[in-house]
């Protein structure tokens, strides 16, 4: 069927339903009261599946667990709001991220395209949950909504045509990015500049791709408190799910768990001399897939 995979702040694996999926009246910026019903696996899987990194490794089985609208039968164990949640992938082995993957992000930067995928990492000790605090570092601190494919199965080699099949779902994510850091260096050195602590909020769930209505096209926003500063949509990507995942793939074995965040719009605060303060609050939003709430400290 499908499902909402998510990890309560204590690290136990639970299946949600839509409540955390939108904001209460369709406003990305109001989120007061937003909860969803949770399910614990543990108890469904007699223990099996209580560790969300082992709930990944097996996806099939948590279709099996949910009706269409990924709803497991019987009574929730409980509710829980966004501040109750930790990363849906907590100990990723893997962490990809793509740079200038939006044609309009890429002029508003003054780069020229490239020819290949702009690959880097992001360390997995950065990640956080989707109401953690962001630790802001210097005066060039800034957000970048992203969605996040997660991988659910040992991959290597696929064909484009395998990959949805191989994702247990996407998520929404923050590349919070010192741009100080990242462009310190000639060339530019990505993978520090991206990894502070708290520089990766996911969440609030990973959303298996049977309940994307367009996962191809989908709508992502960033708002900074409460001005609505990215707004576009996933078919814009010069390179897709699809073929970054391939891409990835034919380099090294994919493991459960792994997570590619597939670039940023247009919109991030250095190319407009905005970047995050302190006190600042920021909503990331991808309808169908959820939304995050961070506050800049």
């Amino acid at each position: 069927m499908a499902f909402r995979l998510a990890t309560l702040a204590e690290g136990r694996a639970v299946l949600l339903d839509a409540g955390l999926v939108d904001p209460p009246g369709g406003d990305e910026t109001s989120t007061a009261g937003a909860t969803a019903r949770w399910w614990d696996l543990g108890r469904l899987t007699d223990g099996r599946l209580a560790d969300p990194m082992a709930a990944l490794s097996d996806s099939d089985v948590l279709h099996t667990l949910t009706d269409e609208q990924g709803i497991p039968a019987g009574e929730p164990d409980g509710t829980v709001g966004l501040t109750g949640l930790g990363p849906p992938v907590p100990r990723p082995q893997k962490v990809f991220g793509i740079g200038m993957n939006y044609l309009a992000h890429i002029d508003e930067m003054d780069r020229a395209p490239s020819t290949a995928p702009v690959i880097f990492t992001k360390f997995p000790s950065c990640l956080v949950g989707p109401a953690a605090d962001v630790r802001i570092v210097g005066d060039r601190t800034d957000y970048e909504v992203e969605l996040v494919a997660v991988v659910g199965r040992t991959c290597r080699d696929l064909d484009e045509s395998e990959v949805w099949d191989a994702l247990a779902g996407v998520t929404v994510g923050q590349d919070i990015s010192e741009r100080a850091l990242q462009n310190a260096s000639a060339p530019a050195q990505f993978s520090l500049g991206k990894s502070y602590d708290t520089f990766g909020p996911t969440g609030p769930a990973v959303v298996s791709a049977d309940l994307l209505d367009e996962q191809y096209d989908l709508l992502l926003t960033c708002a900074v408190d409460g001005e609505v500063r990215q707004d576009s949509r996933t078919s814009r990507m010069i390179v897709g799910v699809k073929q970054l995942v391939a891409y990835l793939s034919a380099v090294c074995t994919l493991e459960p768990g792994d997570l590619v965040f597939t670039g940023t719009p247009a919109g991030v605060g250095d190319a407009q001399g905005r970047c995050l303060e302190v006190g600042q609050r920021i909503d990331s939003h991808i309808v169908g897939v959820g939304h995050m709430v961070n506050h800049c400290v």
